[in-house]
């Protein structure tokens, strides 16, 4: 039962780094580096649509992640989705990254978190 509680906990502190990313420092537009970032990368015009658009993505994977469906899926899609946009910004945006090059650490770090959650998660067929 302990393991099923870690489990549960380390989801929902996951959860909040996507619904805090994507609804505070992209919809409530919190941090405007993410704009800055975007911009750089995708174009200044559509900054402003795609930034949002983006940060409703983040939350849809915050609601995805608390509801334990495909969890595995799940762990996967926001792995591949840290890997390539750490990759992205690194190259084109390393500047407006909060902490340069370290945002990759920072990124490891996640993904270790997400993995770890996964292979604690109960392995049945019933959600969380």
């Amino acid at each position: 039962m302990k393991k099923r509680h870690l489990s549960l906990g380390m989801r929902i502190v996951i959860a909040l780094v996507w619904l805090i990313m994507g609804l505070g420092c992209k919809v409530l537009g919190w941090a405007p580096r993410h704009e800055e970032i975007v911009a750089r990368i995708l174009g200044a015009e559509m900054a402003p649509i795609l930034v949002v658009l983006i940060g409703f993505g983040e939350i849809g994977m915050a609601a995805w992640i608390l509801s334990g469906l495909y969890a595995r899926i799940c762990a996967g899609l926001q792995i591949i989705l840290v890997v390539i946009m750490n990759i992205i910004e690194l190259i084109l945006a390393r500047d407006l990254l909060l902490f340069g090059w370290s945002n990759g650490l920072v990124a490891l770090a996640f993904i270790v978190i997400i993995l770890t959650a996964e292979n604690l998660r109960p392995k049945s067929c019933s959600p969380p």
